[in-house]
This record gives structure tokens, C-alpha cells and sequence, in this order.
């Protein structure tokens, strides 16, 4: 005689993430580490409803490898058949919407200095909500507007009720790594880059979306121009290599990209340094391959405004050095001790970029100084071997307080404090009886 074991059991939280997950975009790499960290842990029931981000096409997750399948299978269509333990929403915060028992919204947040009024309300209507960065966590903490009634009265205040932590994007150093020239494999991307006729090369990556010089958020057009200004007339200068689009990764849009800069390089007169163009969407290897190209010394934006920033955080696992605006959603992982930062002030949006419900009108985002910036580029185009050291060093505290695992762990420990606890079913021990054998 003996005792069959106690039996457990123990429904798995379901969980529902609303997000871009199949798409080329900020957003849609967001929603792939969220995603892959919560499927990995093995602790959740684990379904996604693919959305769209803007223009961006879908197909970045490819079924012939083992763990973009892994994401792909959790794929559902809707209607939900059953309500989320907890659901989670990845998008900006107007549409953050209420589905699940316990409902997290997750953003990179605001690019300027306050937030609309729409992006308060949606956050209000969440349980959680999960920020990029401290400068995003602290523009929704302080942000408030008064409310007024249908009469014109004043009804209280808009602000902030829902709590909000930062749970920062991890870098995934099995994908973004340091890899030696030698080591460098000669892909289409690789020998293109081969090609540029300079050994010194300033990189710029990001969408240029409004074309004016000096007002799209990312500031490619002024990046141009100050890069024309500081090295015109040299007989040696560096390059500045452009990974940029402003919508689908087309014919037409490659063109109008080629027209944006060749609109500016007519505003400066001289002989002028040169621009390559890297246009349409790659994948993480090919980004990784970029990085790391011997012509590649550093990565410069300038930047209004930046959620978090991706891009700079995963150009430092190339061990070069970044230069960056001091202000917003990157300072968390670059700071003055390893990266150069570029002073300037806060000044008004540009009406181009304002959009109902995203960003209004009062809001300021970053002017850099481009006075200083020119003398930076210089001094890096001079003394570079100094700047180097500061890459190789950006690179390794990136590697230890920004990494992917530490992002998943934070991310787990948040779900776990947070999710409705299920009903554990514990069947007592059940006494084993051995029946006579039959003659």
C-alpha cells in the first residue's frame, strides 16, 4: 500500500498584449522584448493582438526562426472569447483602453516638456502604467490642465491618477554586440558601406518625417546642415552616413529623401563633405553589422525629444562613442561621464508638428546649440582616440544596467506584484488501496 501524490492545479495567468508586434518600428521592437520575456518565463498563458504602427509594414518576424515562431504563435484574432487576468497595451496613451482585471499600458511616452490632455485621460483609464523613462515618467506626473463643465466652469483638474513606474528597453546583447573588423562578414550591407570613400564616418539613424530644416523632432535636417557648415572647404573631411525614411520602404520615398538633402546642401555655399543615404528597413543583424563597420566612429543625433532613445542604446554595444542632446528619455543611460552631450534650451514646438491628442501647441521640446556642435565634430574628427575610450566605456555600463535580462526580470516582478492571483485546487492525499489478485 502507498499514497498517491497530492495533485496541484494551477491555471496559468492569462495574459492579452495588444501591440504592433510584427511591425518595423520603435513600437513594434518594444512590443518583441515584452513579449519574448513574458513567453520565455513559462509563468503566463501568453496571447497577442497583432495592431498597426502608422505606415510601417508588417513582416519583421520571420517564421523560419525558432523564436520569432514563438512569437507568431501567439498570435489571436478578435473578438476575445474570454477576458485577460491582465492586459496589456502597448501604443501611445490616447488609445490606452480598459479590457482585462488588472490592465497596464506601456509607452514610450512624450517627446516634449507636458503631454495632451487625451494622454492623462488615457492613462487614467489603466490600472498601471509603464514608462520608458524617467523624463516621460515625470512630463505625465506633472502635467496638469483644468477641467472645465459644458457651461464653462471650472470641474477640477486633469492629472495623473493612475500609478506610473519606468520600466526602461533593455538592449539584447545576443543581438547588438561588439564585433571586430576582421570579423565583420561581408554582407550587401557591409560591402555598401566598404564603398564610402572616407575612413571616417558620423552615423545618424532615425525616420525624418517633416522635411523643413529645423523642425522635424528627430532634427535630420538640421543635422545636415550643421555637418555642411563645420566641415565645408576642408580638403579632408569625414562623412555622415544617413539610416533614415520618413514612410514605407519604397522607390518614391528613397527620392524624397534624396531631394530633402540635396534641398539642403543648396542653402550652404562651398565644397561640400559628403552624404550616403541608407534607406529601407533591416533587420537586427544588418543593424548590428552597421555599428560596427570599421568607417562607422560614432553615432550622432539631434534630436527635440526622445521617449527613450533606442537606437543610441544599441549603438553603444559597438563600444563607440554617442553624441546626443541633454535632455530627455536617453539621459537615462547617457550621462555627462561617458557620453558627449550637446547644451541648448527648451523652445516652442514648430506647428508642423503639432497633432491632435499627441502634441499640442504649449509644449516645448529641445534646441541643441550648434555652435557647440560643430566644434564637437571637429574635435572628434581631430582627437577621436580620447572619445573612443568613452565609447568603450558607455558600452560596458549600457551592457550591465540596461540589458534585456534586467529589463525581463523587472518586467516579470511587476506582472507577478500585480496579476490577480488564481485559485490553487490542492486534492488531498489520497490513500492507495492493492486489491486481492485474482486466483
Amino acid at each position: 500500500m502507498g499514497y498517491i501524490r497530492r495533485i496541484l492545479v494551477m491555471n496559468k495567468p492569462y495574459i492579452v498584449v495588444s501591440c504592433p508586434l510584427d511591425t518595423y518600428s520603435g513600437y513594434g521592437s518594444r512590443a518583441r522584448d515584452i513579449v519574448r520575456s513574458l513567453v520565455n518565463s513559462e509563468k503566463y498563458e501568453v496571447k497577442c493582438l497583432f495592431q498597426r504602427w502608422g505606415s510601417t509594414p508588417f513582416g519583421f518576424l520571420k517564421k523560419d526562426d525558432p523564436e520569432d515562431q514563438k512569437l507568431l504563435n501567439t498570435e489571436i484574432k478578435p473578438p476575445l472569447t474570454r477576458p485577460p487576468d491582465v492586459w496589456i497595451q502597448i501604443t501611445v496613451p490616447n488609445e490606452f483602453q480598459k479590457v482585462g482585471k488588472f490592465n497596464i499600458g506601456i509607452t514610450a511616452g512624450i517627446e516634449t516638456d507636458i503631454c495632451t490632455p487625451q494622454f492623462i485621460e488615457g492613462c487614467n483609464r489603466m490600472d498601471l502604467v509603464l514608462a520608458s523613462s524617467q523624463h516621460t515618467k515625470g512630463v505625465f506626473e506633472k502635467t496638469v490642465y483644468d477641467k472645465k463643465d459644458k457651461a464653462g466652469n471650472a470641474a477640477g483638474a486633469v492629472k495623473l491618477e493612475t500609478p506610473i513606474e519606468v520600466l526602461f528597453e533593455g538592449v539584447d546583447v545576443n543581438k547588438y554586440f561588439h564585433i571586430p573588423p576582421k570579423e565583420l562578414i561581408r554582407t550587401e550591407l557591409v560591402k555598401s558601406l566598404d564603398e564610402i570613400k572616407e575612413q571616417f564616418s558620423f552615423l545618424f539613424v532615425g525616420h525624418w518625417l517633416q522635411g523643413a530644416i529645423g523642425q522635424d523632432r528627430k532634427n535630420v535636417g538640421l543635422l545636415i546642415q550643421t555637418f555642411f557648415e563645420t566641415f565645408k572647404n576642408k580638403s579632408k573631411a569625414p562623412a555622415l552616413v544617413l539610416k533614415t525614411m520618413s514612410g514605407p520602404a519604397c522607390i518614391m520615398d528613397k527620392e524624397e529623401m534624396l531631394k530633402r538633402i540635396d534641398a539642403i546642401r543648396k542653402t550652404v555655399k562651398g565644397k561640400l563633405p559628403s552624404i550616403y543615404l541608407l534607406h529601407g528597413e533591416v533587420d537586427d543583424s544588418d543593424m548590428n553589422d552597421l555599428y560596427n563597420h570599421p568607417k562607422i566612429k560614432a553615432m550622432i543625433s539631434l534630436t527635440k525629444g526622445e521617449g527613450f532613445g533606442r537606437p543610441l542604446l544599441e549603438f553603444t554595444q559597438s563600444k563607440k562613442p554617442v553624441i546626443a542632446p541633454n535632455w530627455s528619455g536617453h539621459i537615462d543611460f547617457l550621462d555627462a561621464e561617458f557620453a558627449s552631450l550637446i547644451p541648448g534650451e527648451l523652445k516652442q514646438v514648430d506647428a508642423s508638428a503639432v497633432q491632435e491628442g499627441l502634441i499640442i501647441k504649449e509644449s516645448k521640446w529641445f534646441s541643441p546649440d550648434t555652435k557647440f556642435t560643430q566644434l564637437l565634430l571637429k574635435d572628434y574628427f581631430n582627437s577621436y582616440k580620447g572619445y573612443e575610450v568613452k565609447g568603450k566605456q558607455l558600452g560596458f555600463r549600457c551592457k550591465n544596467d540596461f540589458s534585456f535580462e534586467k529589463m525581463s526580470e523587472e518586467l516579470i516582478s511587476i506582472i507577478d506584484k500585480n496579476a490577480p492571483k488564481k485559485v490553487e485546487i490542492k486534492l488531498p492525499n489520497i490513500k492507495k488501496i492493492s486489491l486481492p489478485k485474482k486466483s
